[in-house]
């Protein structure tokens, strides 16, 4: 009975053994797949070429496989597996997922767009054509308040074309099946431009080939400023896929995404027919009476806010950029009072009123009252705050005085508050904005 019971066993453990080993297994990468993939790195991910490195312990592209494994929701392995080689075959858009902040661009200032659309594929009729780009701008406009108006001489805000190879950018498509379009963020010249790889099959409303509808609405989220979304399902998740375009509803994603940067479709006024909204007004950075909401450093730069947008100044370019603030942080309010950086905890502190949102970089980690910092209740809000690194205290400008708060040891220093006058001579008048630089 006990060799009997052997005997079953081991057949158990043979069955299970061939069972495991009769399953699919997924070819190792050749050489082919990891050129492949190091092109797909370099164009999307800003991979670098690896240069010898005594003691290098992880190479560039390890880190770069880690960043596009964590972006597409992957087991983060840094190595170049068959999940992750899958993914990056999928066709898809050829705007890079990971952007730097100085490669981001400022939405459009306005909220009447046109668009031309220079040229058609053979895969499908005019009509077609013009129905899918109508359709595909229409998904945005319905939810903001953009409105678009296509013209047919000129030059447009959004010059949409089909074209092949090598175009004229620095962005070639390369063939059937691999990047399907592209499209650049406002800006004056291309900004805005839309271009379609037409070596790629388009379709009307068929799953086969590319809708063009859907690809066109991603990329047009694109042209309005929005990058890629990590978000699997969202619009402008980097791959192509289909769904029923009848019936198309904007995922939520893309909804607040759009949103953070022009405001929803309610909020547009009720005007005639022959008037359009009046868009944001734009703050004039040279403008000699401009008056500051708050400015703070941050990770070296200075940050200048004015109503719903920033300014971002860094030391070692001479180029300023202008943002919406909620295209950082699209959780923070309009026109905040203050703003001001804890250096030795990378901490940057917005405040406005009796709210106070602590963040790192661009992530929001913390939030907490005004109160917090030990000012007193008739204290309901405040006009500037100033970081003094020498001192580590941060002042809170309240009218013509300041109260010093120790931010180590969290406690308000003896004699608040004071006049403004006695640290800045001569400062007789309102203070609303305060920085130190060093």
């Amino acid at each position: 009975m006990r060799n009997k019971m052997k005997t079953y066993q081991l057949c158990v453990l043979i069955g299970l053994v061939l069972r495991i080993h009769s399953g699919p297994i997924t070819p190792s990468p050749n050489k082919d797949d990891e050129e492949f993939a190091k092109n797909y790195l370099k164009k999307l991910y800003n991979m670098e070429e690896e240069k010898s490195s005594f003691g290098r312990k992880i190479s560039e592209m390890s880190l770069k496989l880690g960043e596009m494994q964590q972006f597409f929701g992957l087991k983060v392995t840094g190595t170049l597996d068959g999940e992750t080689l899958e993914m990056m075959k999928k066709p898809r858009c050829s705007v890079k997922d990971v952007t730097s902040n100085r490669e981001r661009k400022p939405i459009w200032p306005k909220y009447k767009l046109s668009y031309r659309i220079e040229n058609y594929t053979p895969d499908m009729s005019m009509a077609e054509v013009d129905n899918s780009i109508e359709k595909a701008l229409e998904v945005w406009a319905r939810v903001t308040p953009l409105k678009f108006t296509r013209i047919y001489s000129g030059v447009a805000d959004i010059m949409i074309s089909f074209v092949t190879g090598y175009h004229g950018d620095k962005s070639s498509f390369d063939g059937p099946n691999g990047f399907l379009a592209h499209a650049f963020f406002p800006a004056p010249g291309i900004g805005g431009d839309a271009h379609f790889d037409d070596d790629e099959t388009f379709t009307f409303k068929s799953p086969r080939g590319c809708n063009l509808f859907l690809v066109a609405a991603h990329e047009f989220g694109h042209s309005l400023g929005l990058d890629h979304s990590n978000v699997s399902g969202a619009l402008m998740f980097p791959t192509y896929s289909y769904t029923d375009v009848d019936h198309y509803d904007l995922p939520r994603d893309d909804v607040n995404r759009i949103q953070a940067l022009y405001g929803s479709n309610s909020e547009k006024p009720v005007v005639s027919d022959k008037l359009e909204p009046t868009p944001p007004v734009t703050p004039n950075a040279c403008d000699p009476n401009l008056v500051l909401d708050a400015v703070t450093t941050l990770s070296g730069e200075k940050i200048f806010f004015k109503n719903r947008f920033l300014w971002r100044v860094h030391p070692q370019f001479t180029s300023i950029e202008q943002y919406p603030i909620k295209y950082f942080w699209p959780e923070l309010p309009d026109n905040i009072d203050a703003a001001f950086e804890d250096e030795s905890a990378d901490l940057v502190y917005i405040i406005k009123g009796q709210k106070v949102w602590v963040v790192r970089a661009f992530d929001i980690v913390e939030r907490v009252n005004l109160r917090s910092f030990k000012l007193p209740a008739s204290v309901k809000r405040i006009d500037a705050a100033l970081y003094d690194i020498n001192s580590n205290r941060v002042l809170f400008i309240v009218d013509r005085s300041y109260y010093s708060y120790d931010i180590d040891k969290k406690v308000m220093d003896q004699g608040s508050p004071k006049p403004v006058e006695k640290i800045f001579p001569g400062m007789s008048e309102k203070v609303t904005a305060a920085f130190q630089e060093n």
